[in-house]
């Protein structure tokens, strides 16, 4: 081999900086979840992603009946500015840079953040991070949405007003697909659905400041994606955004700086495809669906958080979100990743499907323009979302999309990563009531008259149409708390129930459903009417994807079915059962709570003469629960892995037969 041959390559160019590495974390405790974020960041985080609990995210305090079994299951719980800075203490704020996924109460965490901060001594100018503030993707996917459409899109403007002028590092909003693609929606569904959100956000804000000032501030709204197994498509998504976004701000809102029509965007990977069946399987995606968002550098994130390989199964342990981190931390540094420039600009395969992605997503966004835009087009886009999502369902169960280890090569060896006790985190049960203790002494040691002057005046600001977070940091500073912020957005705004995106009407459609709609009708004979199925979604769980699939489903399948969408009580649920003589009572619950809040049915089910009634239960639920369930006279339990639907509804059928429970 020549001298040449064996010369080290050098390239001219500066290697790219990493993106920024996340993990999305926050449980049991303020405490708990900071000495977690101190010891992420000593093994190489290099930004904070704050998840925070249920209540917190609707606005609810620990105490609340709504938030029972829910307080720091999915998140860390933040009532007040002393929970706040015990999960930042010894942390400098000015130095980090915090995301914060917090919608419907964005403009209150921010401003327990900022004032968190001020008691740290920052400069708030200074401040870096996001909050997510995208409360349309709420309405259409997770749920945590407290005020009608029109008032939430103000108070994404009054965060994003305030922003400019006071945090003018800090992106306001992060328009947020991620749960879209979770939702069901397909890769031209979630680009379209997005950007059109980003359209009503700045028209929001168009009003709000001068003219001169505005190209800037549409260089401040961020995006945050998801990024699925298919990642030639998902690249090439991505590249697409890139390109709608120039196209959008250039052409609409006639912004010409080229650095304010960036698309700056951070991904969480898709948790919806990893599997229980064989989770060590998950590991495989998560790497490849991280390489969709990394590998093209004209449309690489600018921060990335991975799912852990067992989230399909429960909370991760720190050790499982450390193995995510270590994969980006692996094609960052060890790689040579970010030597190069854009290894796919002039491939005609990418070029075609970029194309063909924005001809899809134009004609989608023409559609929600033509009936008013984002906010308008609210039911629209809900009812695509649950019927995208049940032909993406429809596949798996036919076998046309492969999953490995659930629906093809599903024999395998059991995994020694969950051969043992605590292959998940489980939040301590005395958590809850600790939490409301130090809620109790929080409230009892604040000066009331400056907590009711400071209430009042965020009352006023709002009813009079000024912006929320000069009072709401006040208010914050002054010991005020979660839910009696987001009472006052209550009172001046009202309440909101999204739809559902299922209609009750019956269904034309027969194919491959024929038997069970046969049998649906032979029971409902033997029954004297229609066989009625009551689905229900209790506590404060907004991910309504599973409940949506089988009350489609079900509907489908011919049944009589009632279901109202999220965020009930069990004695809602039982009342509708009650008063609609329901057959078949089924929950869904995603956030870990399904052990209280099961419990209160049952019991509430016998105390209203509905012992007989059978019930089943879906959610994320480990054996152990399920056998506990099941004790409790639940008759079914369903998880992720029981991904065939049909089965499902022949369940319901035989637990509705009169004839098969006089049998038994």
């Amino acid at each position: 081999m020549s001298q040449t041959q064996n010369a080290p390559v050098t390239t001219d160019r500066t290697k790219d900086r990493p993106w920024l590495i996340r993990t999305y974390a926050g449980h049991s405790t303020a405490k708990a979840s900071n000495a977690l974020y101190r010891s992420n960041l000593a093994k190489g985080q290099t930004g904070l992603s704050v998840a925070f609990d249920l209540p917190t995210q609707t606005g609810y305090d620990s105490d609340h009946i709504l938030a029972r079994g829910e307080v720091g299951k999915v998140g860390v719980p933040v009532c007040h500015l002393g929970d706040m800075a015990a999960l930042f203490d010894q942390i400098p704020l000015e130095q980090m840079n915090t995301s914060m996924t917090i919608n419907a109460t964005a403009p209150w965490l921010l401003a327990l953040y900022i004032a968190v901060a001020e008691e740290q001594g920052a400069d708030i100018t200074k401040l870096q991070g996001t909050v997510q503030n995208d409360i349309i993707k709420e309405y259409l996917s997770r749920g945590t949405y407290v005020c009608p459409p029109q008032p939430s899109l103000k108070l994404i403007g009054d965060v994003a007003e305030y922003c400019y002028a006071n945090v003018p590092k800090w992106n306001p909003m992060n328009v947020c697909s991620y749960h879209l693609q979770e939702a069901g929606a397909t890769p031209e569904q979630e680009l379209a659905f997005a950007l059109a959100t980003a359209i009503a956000v700045l028209d929001e804000l168009k009003p709000k400041v001068p003219a001169e000032d505005f190209p800037a501030l549409c260089g401040r709204i961020s995006f945050f994606v998801n990024a699925g197994i298919r990642f030639v498509t998902e690249l090439c998504k991505m590249r697409a955004f890139v390109d709608l976004w120039d196209e959008i701000l250039q052409d609409r809102y006639g912004v010409d700086d080229p650095k304010f029509r960036r698309f700056r965007y951070g991904v969480q990977v898709n948790s919806l495809g990893l599997t229980e069946q064989q989770p060590e399987n998950n590991v495989y995606r998560i790497l490849i669906e991280m390489l969709a968002v990394t590998l093209s550098k004209n449309a690489r994130a600018r921060a990335v958080q991975l799912p852990a390989w067992n989230e399909a199964l429960g909370l991760p342990r720190p050790w499982d979100q450390q193995w995510s981190m270590r994969m980006q931390q692996i094609m960052a540094y060890e790689t040579d990743l970010l030597e190069f420039d854009d290894l796919f600009d002039g491939n005609p395969a990418v070029e075609a499907k970029v194309n063909a992605l924005k001809d899809g997503a134009r004609h989608e966004l023409a559609t929600l323009d033509a009936m008013g835009g984002a906010v308008a087009s609210i039911d629209y886009m809900k009812a695509r979302l649950v019927e995208a999502n049940a032909a993406r369902l429809g596949r798996i169960e036919a076998g046309e999309t492969v999953v490995v280890g659930v629906n093809k090569w599903t024999q395998g060896e059991p995994s020694p990563l969950t051969s043992g006790d605590g292959d998940i985190m489980t939040v301590d049960p005395a958590t809850e009531a600790e939490q409301i203790g130090r809620l109790a002494d929080w409230r009892g040691a604040r000066d009331a008259a400056a907590v009711e002057k400071a209430l009042l005046d965020l009352r006023e600001t709002a009813r009079n149409g000024g912006n929320v977070m000069p009072p709401s940091i006040k208010a914050a500073k002054v010991g005020v708390t979660t839910g009696e912020w987001a009472q006052v957005m209550r009172e001046v705004y009202g309440e909101y129930r999204g739809p559902t995106g299922v209609s009750a009407s019956p269904s034309n459609k027969t194919e491959g459903l024929e038997e069970i709609r046969e049998a649906v009708d032979l029971v409902s004979d033997r029954l004297g009417r229609r066989l009625k199925f009551v689905i229900g979604k209790p506590g404060l769980d907004g991910h309504s994807n599973g409940a949506e699939q089988i009350a489609f489903r079900a509907r489908d399948c011919g049944m009589d079915i009632t279901y109202d969408g999220i965020r009930l009580t069990p004695e809602d649920i039982v009342s509708k059962a009650k008063s609609d003589a329901a057959h078949v009572i089924g929950v869904s619950i995603l956030s870990g709570s399904h052990i209280p809040l099961v419990e209160e049915l049952m019991k509430r089910l016998r105390d209203e003469g509905l012992g007989d009634v059978p019930v089943i239960v879906g959610g994320i639920i480990p054996e152990e629960d399920a056998t506990r369930l099941r004790a409790m006279g639940v008759a079914r339990v369903y998880t992720p892995k029981d991904f065939e639907l049909n089965t499902i509804m022949l369940d319901i059928v035989t637990l509705a037969d009169p004839q098969v429970q006089a049998a038994q």
